[in-house]
């Protein structure tokens, strides 16, 4: 009787144990889980601060410098505010958003450092790899609303902006091209010697016709023209048309005749910066569009489609940066770190600049023009997150 009393006793004790370790644990996740808000919010309150303070700033500078050029244009006040600032902030936010993660990380984390918060997590048994983990959730979230309004949203604001620009900065939009060259259809290509946008005209046309490799019509006109009312439409002036039958040619003139041709004065009339006003599903017909049509100016575009990737892929390799320069107390403060921080953000902004220009100017692939500084700066990622402490 003794021992069956002792024995219940004994599985009491055992239970009353394990549910104090499951109590134990499960207030430990609780508080784990507060951390994470906690940091969460500081990481987002922060770079969302940084993104209002800096781009205030811009702001104020852009208008320093162009308030003669809208007063001289009579730009109103309505386009001034809508079209052209309601656009610059996002499109300016957006493309300097790695720096304000960088500085968002640097400076809520070494301000943390400073006040012996990571210390006292840490002493808990928290590992600088579970520390980071609301940083990730962190930088996803700013991943993912990076890639959504550069892709999509901003895309359309820009019409508006540069539309602007064009009007009231007197910044002159492209009005003719030279040269150009393209598969208009399956072994139909096109040649125009010089296009001139005011009144849609191109001079020099010539249209060759390819059968098995083999020149079967050849088409030279003076003048070409776009008709405006319809898809596709032109008005071919003065024309001469070669058709080649085997050893026998007929040729045919005429004064005027109407075409069915598919190509438009924007597949070859490319504005500066026309990429930016493409959303991403866009930019990839495009691409797509144009290199099967062997229409080789198309870096810009693909450069611009890749960046808007690689852009918010920044965000998780800055902040595994930034969370390891400054996680450990140091005696000097925050200033060290923030100067480290700024230096790396800044030469990060300058190398993808740099590689990019590379792939237009040169033979460097778009693709890996793009990527070469987040491959870069993921080496010294790894680095300092394993220098980090722990």
């Amino acid at each position: 009787m003794k021992k069956g009393i002792q024995h219940i006793k004994d599985r009491y004790a055992a239970m009353k144990g394990r549910c104090a370790e499951l109590f134990k644990k499960w207030e430990m996740d609780k508080w784990v889980r507060r951390i994470d808000r906690y940091i969460i919010v500081k990481f987002l309150g922060t770079y969302f601060f940084a993104i209002a303070l800096i781009i205030s700033i811009a702001v104020v500078f852009d208008i320093n410098e162009n308030i003669d050029k809208f007063i001289n244009n009579k730009a109103p006040v309505e386009a001034i505010v809508f079209d052209y600032y309601m656009n610059f902030v996002p499109y300016f936010s957006n493309l300097f958003s790695p720096l304000f993660v960088f500085i968002a990380v640097i400076f809520f984390t070494s301000k943390m450092a400073e006040n012996s918060e990571i210390i006292a997590m840490m002493s808990t048994g928290m590992s600088f790899k579970r520390l980071l983990r609301p940083y990730m959730i962190s930088a996803a979230i700013i991943a993912v609303l990076t890639y959504g309004l550069g892709a999509y949203v901003i895309p359309k604001g820009n019409v508006k902006r540069l539309d602007f620009e064009n009007k009231y900065k007197g910044k002159k939009s492209l009005q003719y091209v030279r040269n150009v060259q393209l598969e208009v259809d399956s072994g139909v290509i096109a040649y125009i010697e010089r296009y001139e946008n005011y009144n849609k005209t191109g001079y020099r046309f010539s249209l060759d016709k390819f059968i098995d490799k083999k020149l079967v019509s050849h088409l030279t006109a003076r003048r070409i023209v776009y008709d405006t009312t319809a898809v596709h439409k032109w008005s071919i002036k003065d024309y001469m048309i070669r058709s080649m039958d085997g050893m026998r040619e007929t040729i045919t003139t005429g004064t005027s005749m109407d075409s069915i041709i598919r190509m438009e004065p924007q597949d070859f009339l490319i504005a500066r910066g026309q990429q930016q006003t493409m959303t991403s599903s866009e930019l990839h017909e495009y691409i797509g569009k144009q290199k099967q049509r062997g229409f080789a100016n198309i870096k810009e575009f693909e450069i611009e489609y890749h960046q808007r990737i690689a852009m918010s892929f920044a965000a998780f390799i800055l902040t595994v940066i930034g969370a390891s320069l400054s996680s450990r107390k140091v005696k000097g403060g925050m200033g060290l770190y923030l100067g480290i921080g700024l230096a790396l953000s800044f030469s990060y902004i300058l190398f993808q600049t740099v590689s990019s220009t590379f792939a237009i100017n040169g033979n460097t692939s778009p693709i890996l023009a793009v990527w070469m500084p987040n491959i870069l700066y993921s080496f010294i990622a790894v680095y300092l997150y394993r220098k980090a402490p722990k």
